[in-house]
């Protein structure tokens, strides 16, 4: 135990000095949530798209628990533009993007139509479809994203 607690007080030291915090090692109640690259300690709240989100964890990951409907966002809402991974953590939501275009067959199905939700999977986060666009509230003055791309660029599946 005196081991354990001089190790932890070591880590805390050693990060200090890296300029890092407790939110960062996540070594104060649990590991840290991440919005938009930003570090949310466990139990911290913020709002986003209409709903109220909490950083806790499943097991040893962080991950953010959707809650009741808020009035306005909190957090920075960057949608999902790129791979999850190191900007937020699992249970988090953006509006799609032209980065989730997709295409079945020849149909094309545009990413800006949805909500996604960053989903831990075996090889790390990604962005899954969790609903309709209209489940995502945007602030006044949000400017919903919209895609540029068409059907005509989807081939046997394959968006060119």
């Amino acid at each position: 135990m005196i081991k354990s607690l001089t190790l932890l007080a070591s880590l805390a030291v050693a990060a200090s000095s890296f300029g890092l915090t407790a939110a960062d090692t996540g070594t104060e109640g649990g590991p840290a949530c991440l919005w938009a690259g930003a570090a949310y300690p466990q139990g911290a709240d913020l709002s986003a798209g209409g709903s109220h989100y909490t950083c806790g964890s499943q097991g040893s990951t962080p991950y953010w628990t959707r809650g009741q409907a808020a009035a306005f966002s909190t957090a920075p809402n960057p949608g999902a533009d790129t791979n999850p991974s190191g900007r937020f953590s699992a249970g988090a939501r953006q509006p799609g993007t032209e980065y989730e275009d997709t295409c079945v067959g020849d149909q094309f199905i545009p990413g800006p139509d949805d909500v996604y939700q960053a989903v831990q999977t075996s090889g790390g986060l990604l962005w899954k479809s969790a609903g309709p666009i209209s489940q995502w509230a945007f602030d006044p003055g949000a400017v919903h994203p919209q895609t540029t791309r068409s059907s005509g660029l989807c081939i046997d599946g394959v968006l060119t």
